[in-house]
Parts: C-alpha cells; structure tokens; sequence
C-alpha cells in the first residue's frame, strides 16, 4: 500500500467508522431483531417470520390502518405541495417587482420553524373552542365547534393543510429551475402563436421535469414517514386538552413507533421498519421507470 493510499483511507475513516458504527451496524442489527421477539428487558429469542406474518395476515391490528392513512395522505399531500410549492416559485420568479428578496425569504421561513413550535401553533390554531379557524368561521356566521383534529372526517385533511406549510424547500428547487429555463424557448413558442397556458404546458413544464422529478420523489419518500409533526400534535392536544382522533392520525411511522416505545415490541416493530423500507424502495423504482419518458434532460 502506497503513501497515498494510506493517506485516502486516513482521510475518509471518520466517515467509514461513523457509516459502519453508527448505520450499517444498527440496520444489521434491526434485520436480526425483525426476526425475533424482543423487548428492551429480554433476551431476542428467534421466531422466524412471526412478525411479519403478524403484519401481513392482520394479526397487529393498527398495521393496515396506519397503511391506509398514510396511502391517502400522500395521495392528498404530495400534488398539493407541488402545485403549491410550484405555484410560489413562478410568482416568485417574476421579473421587476421590489423587494423580490424579501417575498422570497418570507415564503421559505416557514420550512425553517422547529416541527415542535410548529406543532404546538397549528393545535392551537385548530383548537375547537378558542382556536383562530373556528372563530374566523364564527364571524362569517359559518359553523365554528369543528373539531379539526379530534373528528375522523377533518382529521386527516387537516394534517394535508398543515403539510402544506413546508413547501419553502421544493419551492427553492423549483425557482431555481425556473430561472434556467432558455428565455428564447418562450420567445419561439410566442411567434409560433402559443398562449400563456401553452407555453407553460410545452415549454415551462418539460425544462422543469428534473426538479418536478426530484421533488415528487422527495415527496413521496417524506409522505410515508410522517411521524414528528403527528407525534407532537397528538401529544400537545392531549396536554392541552383537546380530542384528537387516533385513528385517523395513525400514520404508519408512528405505529412503528408505538409497537416499539409504547407497547415495547421492538421485533415487531423492525419488521414494520423493513416492510416500509422494502415499499419505499418499490415505490421509488416504480417512479423512476415511468419518468424515463416524461423527465428531459438536457444533452
């Protein structure tokens, strides 16, 4: 082994011993205990595939619920926040307004606020007796007693609402495409005779793909691993007093959570983690092989 060799792996040690210790051991580790049946005082003893039948046949009983709500959850959230977060960035990206440094660093403000100050806003905003919403709604004469968080039919399209709060992060990456966008591509289709909508239908939208792409796929990924800001709302609702339904905010993170935490079935829950790990990944293979054809890439 040459001088510069031992100098390359003298260099990159901290970040190998920290991937070995500190990811590729615990996931190991999680594998082994998705097949036992562990709790933080026992012995792992060997059950085979017990866990994930348990899963899988219905057996843990939150299992398919938590599937649901987060399923229609990213249906729900994931196109919001891209319209929203793309609708931002081409107001943002208009040319010749002042101040356009001030709007932009107020839109991305919020995606910077702490998920537990957050929490703690949007369950009081959606508190149903002093809660800002239902007292809006009462000065219209509209019925203000909602209760957003504790009623199963507002639950989950509230948490969507809230979703939407964070969007400052993929609207950076969509104003960062936009302002790449050929301005002659607009120019050429206007001669041609294209209006606004079909400029942004065949010129916008195809020199955005890759940012449409990333942040779809980011999306979905963030989508099936909500936990913080549910964990928090549930907690901060409780404390202040507030129903909330379990049920309809049972995300499937979360019930991993509990399985391990609460009910201390940490076997079952690593399972749980590595059927969601397995399903991300299919998911995100499924994405990549139908955007092959509708993302362009500049050659």
């Amino acid at each position: 082994m040459n001088r510069e060799t031992r100098l390359f792996f003298l260099f990159v040690s901290p970040w190998l011993i920290g991937f070995l210790v500190l990811y590729l051991l615990p996931l190991g580790a999680s594998l082994y205990l998705s097949f036992t049946r562990y709790s933080i005082l026992s012995t792992p003893r060997w059950v085979g595939g017990l866990n994930y039948q348990a899963c899988l046949l219905g057996w843990e009983p939150n299992f398919y619920n938590s599937i649901k709500v987060t399923g229609l959850y990213a249906v729900l959230a994931v196109p919001l926040g891209l319209i929203t977060a793309l609708a931002a960035a081409w107001l943002l990206n208009v040319k010749g307004v002042r101040g356009m440094g001030g709007f932009r660093t107020i839109f991305y403000l919020p995606s910077l606020l702490p998920v537990a100050a957050s929490g703690i806003l949007w369950t009081w905003l959606f508190h149903p007796q002093y809660g800002l919403l239902n007292r809006g709604l009462a000065l219209l004469g509209l019925p203000s007693r909602i209760e957003w968080l504790g009623d199963s039919r507002f639950a989950l399209p509230t948490l969507v609402l809230i979703s939407l709060w964070g969007f400052g992060g993929s609207m950076i990456v969509f104003l960062a495409a936009l302002q790449g966008v050929d301005r002659s591509l607009y120019e050429a289709a206007e001669l041609d005779g294209a209006g606004r909508w079909d400029r942004f239908r065949h010129v916008t939208i195809p020199q955005i793909s890759p940012a449409l792409f990333f942040n779809l796929v980011m999306g979905l990924i963030g989508a099936t691993q909500v936990f913080s800001i549910v964990y928090i709302l549930q907690e901060s609702a409780v404390g202040g007093g507030i129903a909330i339904s379990l049920e309809a905010t049972q995300f499937y993170v979360l019930n991993i959570f509990n399985n391990g935490f609460v009910y201390d079935r940490f076997g079952l829950a690593c399972a749980q983690a590595w059927i969601l790990f397995l399903a991300v990944l299919l998911l995100t293979g499924l994405v990549f092989g139908l955007g092959k054809r509708r993302v362009h890439y500049e050659r």
